[in-house]
């Protein structure tokens, strides 16, 4: 469907991608990976039409559309939500004009026998069946679902676009690519504006929907759930693979092990040979082997190992100040704009050390409440911070309002302070802006360049509570990684806004969901949290016995029966999940007790005494053994504090 041959794109001296080829086939969904500023961006800006390569082709079937989706854009003010999305079929809306004024001109002409008579006729016969086939009768309710799905209320469909964040406005052109259903979408990170139930809405449109995709996505599960091949960017080259981003990692992984073995193998081959030549070089009874053995070494394929490109984020925080034993205390806190009550009651405690998430669709508070503990904007109730408390805050929106003709030494260089001025150079090298980097201009980096310029802000100071609003945003999945490691070893508190289930699975134990006007805290991980909503939403629709459509609830102030049932009701669904949890919790313990007991006897032996092996093994249940009974006595007391035993 679209052939890439022998691309090449090269800008000051510098190769970005060195004569690559490949081909996107039809009902195929692509993953393109790489670190930033590997040149995904710009291929994709190719494969569009917006970007000239260096030399070498692209190129696809006249009849073939394409939908690109960048990671930035402007947009144009005027419309209401659903006039701009509706500009999808502005195609459609032309071509029925056409037709009008064909039929118009039939009705008016009296020359039946003519050519030109017959030719209006044949072409208004074509607009009609491109009309019937395109279901233009029914694009109002196509642009209305689709909306619907990418998490706009029904209300906000007629407001103008210029009331909404750019990251609603994403979501606009993200519907009117969709809705236009080209042959080949290019998807520059769609999921960097979406909460977690519109990327789930989003995965389900591409994979019952779409043609040919290819996106680019840092997004671990949203990869595995939508793409089945992988090509990857390292070095100017691509990788091909015919499977998922995780069975992809694997692969390579294995690959490189596989290539490293056989070129280990082929140097000593080859070392043996040179030595036999050296040795018997000077001898006639030995000179037809010799001959033989130079020529062997000619002919011989040299193999070679994959480059790998090992610059790599180093992120670790620095050591974090004693706070009070609670950083964060709410009682009662609630935030109206006018009459619209963002939350209210929202009562918690956070722990020193915990690491918890805030999840929830975009426009429920979840920045909002970020803003009140950080003080910026004013609310009722008490909100009260612990004990030294030393915040530092990571914005969603912290890389662009970076100023672009500043280069990235003098972005650090002008906000720090005192002694961490003489390491500025070192800690510009461990986030890969080393060498000639750190004289670069912002307004070339990439986005995740630039977010992990903003992310050295937060290695300043000592801090003790972070909160970081998206910080997952543009980078690549290898920092991710980082970020999520040096997340978990922070010995500080972390209050996390993210819609990026991998990145928090793992992570956080907690996890706090705004909606509704209100904040409601679930024990457990990010996917107990999610398998949790699947269940409560089946309840809610075979519950309900007149279903409104999304965007049409209307909030009100539970009476003190109903509130009572709603509380009762969520009480039995906290004891029915605890009770579930202490039950696999017994019976991990029970198997890990009954494969530990047999290693024991194994270790009795003589034989079993001297296994290094078998003892490695014995600590490594041991220590999972220790881990299953912390888990199982910190359900059990949570079970009884509901009153469940």
């Amino acid at each position: 469907m679209v052939s890439i041959e022998n691309l090449t794109v090269a800008f000051g001296g510098f190769t970005l991608l060195n004569g690559i080829s490949f081909v996107l086939n039809k009902n195929e969904r692509v993953a393109l990976t790489g670190k930033n500023g590997a040149g995904k961006s710009t291929l994709l800006k190719i494969m569009a039409g917006l970007q000239k390569p260096t030399s070498g082709n692209i190129s696809f079937p006249k009849e073939v559309s394409i939908g690109y989706l960048p990671q930035q854009m402007k947009l144009s003010d005027g419309r209401t939500v659903r006039e701009e999305a509706s500009l999808a079929f502005e195609h459609l809306r032309k071509m029925a004009q056409e037709l009008e004024r064909l039929h118009l001109e039939m009705a008016e002409r009296t020359d039946y026998e003519s050519d030109a008579y017959r030719q209006v006729i044949e072409r208004a016969t074509d607009l009609q069946e491109l009309l019937q086939m395109s279901g233009i009768h029914n694009f109002e309710a196509e642009v209305e679902k689709t909306l619907l799905g990418l998490g706009f209320a029904r209300g906000d469909l007629e407001r103008p676009t210029r009331e909404f964040s750019g990251g609603w406005r994403m979501r606009i052109e993200l519907a009117k690519i969709l809705l236009q259903a080209p042959d080949v979408l290019l998807l520059d990170e769609p999921t960097n504006h979406l909460d977690i139930e519109s990327i789930q809405w989003l995965e389900s449109f591409l994979a019952t929907h779409a043609n040919a995709v290819m996106l680019v996505s840092h997004d671990r599960a949203f990869l595995d759930a939508v793409t089945t091949r992988t090509v990857e960017i390292m070095l100017g080259e691509i990788h091909d693979y015919k499977v998922n981003y995780s069975k992809y990692v694997e692969l390579r992984r294995e690959r490189r092990e596989q290539q490293q073995r056989a070129y280990e193998n082929q140097q000593k081959q080859i070392k043996d040979t040179e030595d036999f030549i050296e040795r018997f070089r000077y001898k006639a009874t030995k000179s037809n082997q010799v001959q033989s053995r130079i020529k062997q070494l000619e002919k011989l394929e040299r193999i070679e190992v994959d480059e790998v490109d090992n610059t790599r984020l180093n992120l670790k925080f620095p050591p974090a100040p004693r706070s009070g034993n609670y950083p964060v205390i709410m009682e009662g806190v609630e935030k109206r704009y006018g009459d619209h009550v963002v939350f209210s009651n929202v009562t918690l405690t956070i722990e020193r050390g915990e690491k918890i998430a805030f999840v929830g669709k975009n426009g429920e508070g979840k920045s909002t409440l970020v803003k009140c503990i950080m003080q910026e904007i004013d609310h009722g109730g008490r909100l009260e911070l612990g004990h030294n408390v030393k915040i530092g805050y990571f914005a969603q929106n912290q890389a662009e309002l970076l100023d672009e003709e500043k280069t990235v030494f003098e972005t650090i260089d002008y906000v720090a302070v005192g002694d961490i001025r003489t390491k500025i150079r070192d800690i510009l090298g461990a986030f890969m802006f080393g060498g000639e980097a750190s004289d670069k201009k912002v307004k070339v980096l990439s986005g995740g360049e630039r977010s992990r310029l903003a992310m050295i802000r937060l290695l300043l100071e000592p801090v003790n509570l972070l909160i970081l609003d998206e910080p997952t945003n543009h980078l690549d999945l290898a920092s991710k990684d980082v970020l999520k490691k040096a997340i978990r070893e922070f010995d500080g508190t972390a209050i996390i806004v993210s819609h990026d289930r991998d990145f928090l699975d793992g992570l956080v134990d907690k996890v706090y969901e705004f909606g509704g006007g209100r904040v409601r805290e679930h024990i457990g991980g990010i996917y107990n949290f999610l398998a949790m909503k699947k269940m409560e939403t089946l309840q809610q629709l075979e519950l309900s016995a007149s279903p409104t459509t999304k965007g049409e609830e209307k909030r009100e102030e539970p009476s003190e029966n109903k509130l009572s049932y709603q509380e009762q009701k969520e009480l039995n669904r906290q004891q029915r999940r605890l009770e579930k949890q202490v039950e696999e919790a017994e019976q991990k313990v029970a198997s890990l007790e009954e494969k530990l007991k047999a290693m024991e006897e194994q270790l009795a032996t003589p034989k079993g005494a001297s296994d290094m092996d078998l003892l490695q093994k014995y600590l490594e249940v041991k220590a999972r053994l220790d881990q299953a009974m912390n888990n199982w006595e910190r359900t059990t007391t949570e079970l009884e504090k509901l009153g469940g035993w």
